[in-house]
């Protein structure tokens, strides 16, 4: 069987447009130099006897982008060996934009564009290619694949990634030091001609900058840049693709570059010498003054240390770095005394802590000022010649002794006198005195060792021109003990003696104290009271060891004849002078056993010492509750008796008006009530006593404040109201007191009407008006009716 080989052939054309055959596809592309490209589909059918080199891709074609014609793009055309040009078969188009950016016209093949393209949204388009049957249906080819390219137009200008850098280099760095790099993008093809090939340039930044055409990068052009002298440059920097020939599209981007400081200017004081004041009485640590270097660096780079380096303030003084204002503060180390020298000198020295090497030849990163210091006089207070004082003193010492004398002295030049005194909080009991002109500290009051060993008080040194300057210290008094104590028992000695006791049997053994100190140990003496030394039942041995026994003297003892001996002891120290005193000892009469054991004694002289029964006692005590009963009674009684009036009214005593139904005897009358005394407050009399109560006692005479003449009627009566308030012989309960007091005149003098009938003429009462508001209705009243008489 014989194969028959098919060819489809895809026509592109490039030339003149010419018209198509069909009416929808009627608009071709035009323009261009016209060549013609057939896709024959049969081809992939076919089977080469041989290899042939191929200079193309057959079923590969090109479109330019960015097409601006009026009618559509045409793209090429599809031919199959099958057709015989009498329309039985039909082409048809797949694949990418196929139908839409793509058509075919399905008799001829021709394919066409129908809209612009841009490589930039897609570069490539994949379509498939068939021939079919129109009355069957069937391909009369196998389908077949083809690739349109679309071709790059420089129509996009680089753009840069960023729109503003920024970027920052460190001044005074070397030519050709990196800074930054900066990067355009081109979207146009960069393997096809020179559209996306970028070249970089400088527009703005020459000549401290620099950029290198291929690669973006920015790099410094100028030595020795200065932060100091400038620290922001903008720098504008432009890429241009067709590799920056003529014609090409640029962008631009700008650059801002900041120089970073680096240590290269040392510290620098503005003055060589400064000058500062402070009061004597500175404290250590106060601040005296602040110095400050300038450094025309900024951050760590102006960083300051400040230290004194020589002086003769160096040990008075010292200097502290403030590392938020890099300032030096001079402050006080020891305390300063006018006095003794009033003036100081110091070399402070700044420098940098971080210092870079590269520098160091621009100089010495440190710098040095003096600093004089001038010491100012102030009043300070006494100083004591000691911090505190010990003194002692024998407890036996008369009143106004002196013990001791304390010693203080004006600082100041002036050399003012002291005044000392003893602060009494510390001494309330006043024991103790000062002289205020020498400070010798004496007794005031006796002393006592036993009740107290240390009297601590203070003493006040104050200046007498300025007391408010002023200075304390502690005086320890220690009082020295004499022998002015008797030894005494240690106890309370009560002791027995058994009936059948034997004679030398020792019942008792005694021992003494002494509240006097004694430095060598005490050393006691008993003995017996002379007047029982040789009458007594009992003897007494002293043991030479500060104790003694008491022995029986007979053999036995019968608590009958005498159940109680009362024995006196005579007890002396060995002290200068010799103290002594007399103790007793009680020895009861007891039975005992044969052993010694106390059996018995007087039972109810020991349970009843005072004989009394317990009946008596309660009779005793009841007596005494019912007389104090009695006299709390009585005192309640005398309490709130109250005073009798001389007139007693028959209508209940808590009444606030008394009635004394007494008219009196008229203006002759002067001894029922003097209406005098009231008209002049000054001639009262002081011996007249009231009548309204029993006058119990006679109260010495009331002296009554004298009242100012022209006194008004309501201080009168607010004087008269206070005085029978405070008056002790007013009665208990309320009553009303009357006073007729019509005061010393009137400025207005009498307003009575019948006086002005008396007179002959027409009153004019026009002053009336001059009077106030008071009398502006008499006023109205009476000048009225003036003038209606005129009318």
């Amino acid at each position: 069987m014989m194969r028959t080989y098919h060819c489809f052939w895809l026509l592109f054309w490039i030339g003149h447009p010419r018209q198509s055959a069909s009416a929808s596809l009627s608009k071709r592309t035009s323009g261009f130099l016209e060549n013609t490209k057939i896709l024959d589909l049969s081809r992939n059918n076919r089977k080469e006897s041989h290899r042939s080199k191929r200079s193309w891709m057959w079923n590969q074609f090109f479109l330019l982008e960015e097409y601006t014609g009026s009618d559509y793009q045409y793209v090429g055309k599809l031919h199959s060996d099958q057709d015989k040009g009498d329309g039985s078969l039909k082409y048809i188009l797949s694949g990418d934009g196929a139908g839409d950016l793509f058509i075919i016209n399905e008799k001829t093949g021709d394919i066409q564009a129908t809209r612009r393209l841009d490589r930039e949204e897609k570069p490539v388009y994949i379509l498939r290619a068939q021939a079919i049957n129109k009355r069957t249906g069937r391909p009369v080819e196998p389908e077949s694949e083809f690739i349109i390219k679309i071709h790059d137009i420089n129509d996009n200008e680089p753009l840069f990634t960023k729109d503003v850098y920024n970027a920052s280099v460190p001044e005074m760095s070397d030519v050709g030091t990196f800074v930054i790099q900066v990067t355009a993008t081109d979207a146009d093809d960069p393997t096809y001609g020179n559209s996306a090939r970028v070249v970089y340039s400088i527009l703005q930044g020459q000549p401290y900058f620099s950029v290198e055409s291929e690669s973006g990068i920015i790099k410094t052009a100028l030595l020795n840049m200065d932060r100091e002298n400038r620290e922001q440059y903008q720098v504008v920097i432009q890429a241009k693709d067709m590799g920056g020939q003529m014609g090409g599209l640029s962008g631009t981007t700008t650059v801002n570059i900041t120089l970073t400081d680096v240590n290269d200017n040392p510290p620098r004081f503005p003055q060589s010498v400064y000058q500062f004041k402070t009061p004597e009485s500175a404290p250590p640590d106060s601040p005296v003054g602040r110095i400050k270097a300038t450094d025309a660096d900024v951050g760590q780079n102006a960083a300051m240390e400040y230290s004194i380096i020589e002086g003769d303030g160096s040990e008075m003084f010292g200097v502290i770095t403030d590392k938020e204002t890099q300032e030096g503060i001079i402050t006080v180390k020891k305390a300063l005394d006018f006095e003794k020298k009033r003036q100081f000198t110091l070399k402070v020295e700044a420098s940098n802590p971080h210092v870079d090497p590269r520098f160091l030849y621009l100089g010495p990163f440190k710098d040095v000022t003096t600093v004089r210091i001038q010491v100012e006089d102030v009043d300070e207070p006494p100083m004591f010649s000691r911090p505190a004082y010990v003194l002692e003193v024998k407890e036996d010492v008369q009143i106004n002794t002196v013990i001791g004398t304390v010693t203080a002295r004006d600082p100041d030049s002036a050399k003012n006198p002291i005044k000392y005194s003893v602060d009494r909080h510390t001494d309330m009991d006043r024991i103790f005195n000062i002289d205020s002109g020498n400070g010798s500290v004496f007794t005031s009051k006796l002393l006592d060792r036993e009740t107290l060993l240390w009297h601590n008080i203070t003493v006040i040194a104050a200046e007498i021109n300025n007391p408010k300057e002023s200075s304390r210290v502690p005086v320890f008094i220690k009082v020295l003990d004499v022998n002015d104590n008797a030894p005494e028992f240690a106890m309370f000695y009560e002791t027995f003696v058994c009936e059948n006791a034997r004679a030398e049997q020792l019942i008792q053994t005694l021992s003494a104290i002494d509240k006097d100190d004694a430095f060598g140990g005490h050393k006691f003496s008993f003995s017996l009271a002379p007047e029982v030394a040789s009458s007594s039942n009992f003897t007494l041995r002293d043991n030479r060891d500060n104790t003694a026994g008491i022995y029986t003297r007979k053999t036995r003892y019968s608590r009958h004849e005498m159940n109680m001996y009362l024995l006196p002891v005579v007890i002396s120290d060995n002290e200068y002078p010799i103290q002594s005193s007399t103790e007793t000892v009680t020895i009861r009469v007891c039975a005992c056993d044969q052993r010694g054991k106390m059996l018995s004694c007087n039972a109810e002289a020991l349970i009843h010492p005072t004989g009394l029964s317990t009946g008596a006692l309660i009779a005793i005590l009841l007596c005494i509750i019912i007389l104090l009963v009695t006299v709390v009674l009585f005192a309640a009684l005398r309490r709130q008796r109250k005073k009798e009036p001389l007139i007693i009214s028959k209508e209940d005593i808590r009444d606030n008006i008394v009635s004394y139904n007494d008219e009196g005897g008229g203006e002759e009358d002067t001894q029922a009530f003097d209406i005098g005394t009231l008209r002049n407050p000054e001639a009262i009399e002081d011996n007249k006593l009231r009548r309204d109560i029993v006058p119990e006692t006679l109260f010495m005479p009331r002296r009554t404040p004298v009242v100012r003449d022209n006194t008004d009627v309501r201080d009168f009566i607010s004087q008269r109201l206070k005085e029978n308030d405070t008056d002790p012989t007013a009665p208990p309960y309320d009553s009303l007191a009357t006073y007729a007091y019509e005061g010393n005149g009137s400025v207005a003098e009498s307003l009575s009407s019948l006086e002005s009938v008396t007179t002959d003429g027409d009153q004019d009462y026009d002053y009336l008006s001059d009077w106030g508001p008071r009398f502006k209705k008499l006023a109205d009243m009476y000048g009225g009716a003036d003038s209606d008489k005129d009318s």
